[in-house]
């Protein structure tokens, strides 16, 4: 279970200490053919070998698939909702997400890879800070970014009711679930993404 050591769920840290602490792929054409039950498939843990030899998870393009009602087209890699741990919706405005990602034989086609956050049925992409996917290695310094509670920054990708689609504001106040993604490719993105660190820090 990744630590989450105030009552407000913030700061959150995945180490992978014992296994993939909930991240997850989504395969969203097995979701539409198994009658409209999200797939989710557990991301793959590596014991060592990760950053400063830490340990990591992986996933691979046979356990993601294209969401198509999403705009633009994405594929959502690597996911974690709140309530896999049976913890609340957590406050993300202003927050500092650190990452660190390794691409292997990761074939993008074009794709970039955005942060995003999820709530109320409406999904956000940080549009304003594409992600840097090493190849075949991990990088030297974790990628840092706050989340600016700005819509200028963002991009409104789904809602399941658009009427009802929650602002940028909302959806941050109110994270449920919050992950990766590629947008922009001419054909799904093949290969290997690693997730080697993930930590969101208290506000300062």
């Amino acid at each position: 279970m990744p630590s989450s050591p105030s009552p407000s769920g913030v700061p959150i840290e995945n180490r992978f200490s014992r296994g993939p602490e909930g991240w997850c792929s989504y395969d969203y054409h097995a979701s539409m053919v198994s009658g409209r039950t999200n797939i989710f498939i557990l991301g793959t843990w590596a014991k060592g070998g990760g950053v400063g030899d830490g340990n990591y998870i992986w996933t691979d393009h046979t356990r993601w698939s294209a969401d198509t009602p999403e705009k633009p087209l994405s594929i959502l890699p690597l996911l974690f909702y709140r309530s896999w741990i049976d913890a609340d919706p957590v406050d993300l405005r202003e927050r500092e997400v650190s990452v660190s990602l390794r691409g292997d034989d990761l074939n993008l086609d074009g794709a970039r890879c955005f942060f995003w956050v999820h709530g109320g049925n409406t999904r956000w992409h940080y549009t304003a800070r594409p992600l840097e996917i090493s190849a075949g290695r991990w990088g030297p310094e974790l990628q840092r970014f706050v989340l600016r509670d700005d819509p200028a920054r963002w991009h409104r990708s789904w809602s399941l009711d658009e009427p009802t689609a929650l602002s940028l504001s909302q959806t941050l106040q109110e994270a449920r679930s919050y992950g990766f993604s590629f947008t922009g490719f001419s054909s799904e993105v093949t290969g290997r993404l690693a997730l080697g660190a993930f930590a969101i820090a208290a506000r300062k």
